[in-house]
């Protein structure tokens, strides 16, 4: 079952079109790289799925009841004030914002679901730790528990890797393929073409404005030629 299909999809910002066309299908359980040459529209392209830009052009639509508000999202800067004294837990727990509405207080299936999350991470050790004092790569499962918390369904991330030593994005990679195995879709940006960065069983590319889908092995023996 398709969870999320893109037809025909064009976005620009004013006058000046980035994607002309994006025309592809994800389904569950699939992980996809997203490569593209810097200003390709790689952001872009998330963006709209995220629903934070409207579609000039085309369509946008969910599958199994899939909204984009609870869709989970690892920007490619996560900026956590030093300054705030804030526990794993803290952080970890914001990722339930989109969900709460007006509702001041978090409930106990959310709290459950933080912790499942740290859990999942193998990180619940740390709840109580404070954010700031933690190292990189701790620092960037965290941030990725907060976007667990978001989302039961779909990961997006974008360019997670960037600020990672090559221990610690090994480490990093390997959870996000756990994830996928538990039945986690996850779409991630990447500037890495090295098969050992194109961990998803598909890459979409974007060339030339156009946002096209294939399976891994394929797209690597095209880069390859």
């Amino acid at each position: 079952m398709a969870l999320l299909t893109l037809r025909q999809l064009r976005l620009c910002y004013g006058e000046k079109t980035v994607i002309k066309n994006a025309t592809f299908e994800l389904e569950q359980g699939d992980f996809a790289c997203v490569v593209g040459a810097n200003g390709s529209g790689k952001s872009t392209l998330v963006r709209s799925i995220l629903g934070l830009m409207k579609p000039s052009t085309g369509s946008i639509t969910y599958g199994d009841n899939l909204k984009h508000t609870e869709i989970g999202y690892l920007p490619q800067e996560t900026r956590v004030d030093s300054a705030f004294p804030a526990t794993v837990e803290e952080i970890v727990l914001t990722g339930c914002l989109g969900h709460m509405k007006a509702r001041p207080f978090y409930c106990h299936s959310e709290r459950k679901h933080v912790h499942e999350s740290l859990k999942t991470l193998g990180i619940e050790s740390l709840a109580k730790k404070s954010y700031t004092n933690l190292s990189g790569g701790q620092k960037q499962k965290v941030l990725l528990a907060r976007s667990l918390s978001a989302t039961k369904k779909l990961l997006i991330l974008d360019e997670p890797s960037n600020n990672l030593d090559y221990k610690s994005r090994k480490d990093f990679y390997k959870t996000l393929k756990k994830l996928n195995a538990d039945g986690l879709t996850i779409i991630m940006i990447t500037h890495d073409l090295d098969a050992d960065d194109l961990i998803g069983n598909k890459v979409i590319s974007i060339t030339d404005g156009v946002a096209t889908i294939e399976p891994t092995e394929k797209y690597l023996e095209r880069y390859r030629k």
